[in-house]
């Protein structure tokens, strides 16, 4: 991961790190993980993917872990029981926290497109972030690219400012032109794209470092371009 980072720096606003990719090998990748954050810097938004929830006593223990001793900026976290128990990252104004409305797997529908009186599910989560970004100021919203008729709802329901965390593009298929067209707010902000795979694993030959810096530049200028395209069309 060390010649991920080198190689993709110059081009990635961004780190998202799976915490079970680290786990899996123990007290030696969690260990790996915390000096991988340290590595990335303050410079890039580090973010812990490990869509957290617990009672509110447990998420203050983990709060204090992932962003004091582990130096992360951000987490990912969903909702399910209940919003009193984001109140611990709502504490913290300093980090952020990505709150999971539509995700990008396939059994996204199961639970996420549930009927409510506020429309889907998923869209109910979006609104009740937007109250909490306006009151607190550091939260945002996962939506998976997967499941592109969302960005449109999504973005009107959250205004301009408050971010969107797109997975799905890349290798599970999303929609990059969607989510870019749909999902920045009027100042063609306010989107955090993540490829994860395609980046990785852009080619398994000598050369992966220099396969992964080309992939995540032509990520990066796609955007760039999706973006402009919408402020002179």
């Amino acid at each position: 991961m060390n010649g991920i980072v080198s190689a993709t720096y110059p081009h990635a606003a961004a780190y998202k790190m799976q915490f079970a990719s680290y786990l899996q090998y123990g007290p030696v990748g969690v260990a790996f993980l915390e000096k991988l954050s340290r590595r990335i810097g303050p410079t890039r938004l580090r973010i812990l993917d490990l869509k957290a929830n617990d009672i509110p006593n447990t998420l203050r223990m983990l709060r204090d872990g992932v962003f004091g001793r582990f130096g992360f900026d951000a987490i990912t976290f969903t909702p399910w029981l209940g919003w009193e128990t984001l109140q611990p990252f709502l504490d913290d104004p300093a980090h952020g926290v990505f709150v999971v409305a539509h995700s990008s797997n396939p059994g996204a529908i199961d639970f996420q497109e549930i009927p409510t009186p506020r429309g889907p599910l998923w869209l109910a989560v979006v609104g009740e972030v937007r109250r909490l970004a306006h009151a607190n100021g550091n939260v945002g919203v996962v939506l998976g690219a997967t499941f592109s008729d969302a960005f449109h709802a999504a973005r009107t329901t959250l205004g301009n400012g408050i971010p969107i965390l797109v997975p799905g593009i890349g290798a599970q298929g999303g929609s990059l032109a969607t989510a870019v067209r749909e999902g920045v707010d009027v100042h063609g902000r306010a989107l955090l794209v993540n490829a994860s795979r395609s980046i990785l694993y852009a080619s398994s030959g000598p050369d992966w470092k220099k396969a992964a810096a080309t992939e995540a530049e032509r990520l990066k200028v796609q955007i760039n371009q999706l973006r402009a395209g919408l402020r002179t069309g």
